[in-house]
């Protein structure tokens, strides 16, 4: 049985002092939860901070990028070192957004991928096709070659997270449909089965990301391959991030 990951990314949001109050909130309202996962993923201005609160808690801290390497002349970058150094335990990588508008590139994104594991972050690599590709019937290909470019040089000893998340559903309101989600995930974890095995496969999470919010987040955590959401508007609250962390505790 999979563990239920619910994953908050806030992108280019909060203040130090907003994330401080909103991870403080988060931490009390989500206390004593041990059935799944819980990960927030603040800006990296905020990220230290927020790790000393959450010290102790059951949630956990996360990066939203970072670069491949250690430490260097690299202006503006963050290294894997640094990312651990404030609390981190996982890291997003290759999100859409950093693959279409800062034109990241899969062996980019697969050198940070195996950047992560080697230095003891969980990377939750995203992956997802753009309205143009969706209705062309290439999402199977698109994503098929995100996976496996993504993968590559990875063991079935390595701890990774697959984000599936359709470009055009990621701060549209559009989402899509369950059993659109239950394909695609399903498809995912053929092809981790074929690169590491059918038991690797079985162990490893695979994430929807896209609009995800309370009025939706059940029917999808519900489906037998949707093994948690990566979160975006709606984990800027306390109040819609706790629903869809409790989802199917309140029915």
């Amino acid at each position: 049985m999979r563990k239920l990951l619910i994953a908050g990314n806030w992108k280019m949001n909060k203040t130090v002092p907003e994330a401080l109050e909103l991870a403080g909130e988060l931490k009390r309202r989500l206390d004593g939860i041990s059935d799944r996962d819980i990960l927030i993923c603040p800006p990296f201005t905020a990220l230290y901070a927020v790790g000393k609160e959450l010290e102790g808690s059951n949630v956990k801290l996360g990066g939203q990028n970072m670069y491949f390497e250690e430490q260097g002349a690299f202006t503006g970058e963050i290294s894997p070192v640094m990312l651990r150094d404030v609390g981190c335990s996982y890291v997003i990588l290759g999100h859409s957004e950093r693959r279409h508008i800062f034109g990241e590139t899969d062996d980019l994104i697969n050198k940070k991928v195996l950047s992560a594991v080697k230095h003891d972050l969980i990377p939750i690599l995203c992956v997802g096709e753009l309205l143009e590709e969706r209705e062309a019937g290439r999402t199977k290909e698109v994503v098929k070659n995100q996976v496996l470019e993504g993968l590559k040089g990875l063991t079935p000893l390595d701890e990774f997270v697959i984000a599936y998340e359709p470009v055009w559903a990621i701060g549209t309101g559009k989402t899509a449909t369950p059993e659109q989600a239950e394909e695609v995930h399903s498809f995912i974890r053929e092809l981790l089965s074929d690169l590491f095995g059918r038991e690797k496969a079985e162990l490893t999470r695979i994430l929807y990301g896209g609009s995800v919010k309370p009025e939706n987040a059940g029917e999808l955590l519900k489906m037998e391959n949707v093994d948690g959401a990566l979160v975006g508007g709606a984990s800027l609250k306390a109040d819609s991030f706790e629903k869809i962390v409790k989802f199917d505790a309140e029915g």
